[in-house]
């Protein structure tokens, strides 16, 4: 009974040892700009890039159509009273055609846009959280906040530039193949 006696006040005071040290250590913080570590990172470059050159085609036909409507309006207002009435009609109707045209390419490009860049962007997000986690983990990192949270903090708490460099690492981007 004696040697239980003494135990039960020995693992009482190590438990209590155990969380004084605990309470006594500094969690370490740091801060991400977590919207910049994913614009930065080479694959979100890439995509970018390479969304650029797909939609460059309908781009181009929206910027002839805009050319095309300026010349109409131009020459409406150049050959004012010149034309007869039909002619200067049907000019107006052809204008009117452009500029509905206009208006439907420039909502549907917008739309594929925005929505191959919202997929882009979402699946890189989750990704990158995946990586500021594997950073946090091996780092010993108790809390990481996002940067614009953040009222005050110090440069060297900042590890942006480490979660782009390991994304970069995890995810490397491919050149493209070229055509054969």
């Amino acid at each position: 009974m004696n040697l239980r006696m003494g135990f039960g006040p020995l693992m009482v005071c190590s438990a209590l040892l155990g969380v004084a040290h605990m309470a006594s250590a500094q969690p370490k913080i740091v801060v991400i700009n977590l919207q910049r570590a994913v614009l930065e990172s080479a694959e979100i470059k890439k995509a970018d890039a390479d969304m650029q050159a797909r939609y460059k085609p309908r781009s181009a036909a929206i910027e002839q159509l805009q050319k095309d409507i300026a010349g109409i309006a131009q020459q409406l207002q150049t050959n004012a009273g010149k034309f007869t009435q039909q002619a200067e009609a049907e000019l107006t109707a052809q204008g009117q055609k452009k500029q509905r045209d206009l208006q439907r390419l420039q909502e549907d490009l917008q739309a594929d846009v925005e929505r191959e860049r919202n997929e882009i962007l979402q699946k890189s997000g989750v990704k990158m959280s995946d990586i500021v986690k594997k950073i946090a983990d091996e780092k010993g990192y108790d809390l990481v906040v996002e940067m614009s949270s953040a009222i005050f903090f110090k440069p060297a708490m900042e590890i942006t530039n480490d979660a782009i460099a390991a994304y970069d690492k995890a995810y490397p981007v491919t050149a493209a193949q070229p055509a054969k």
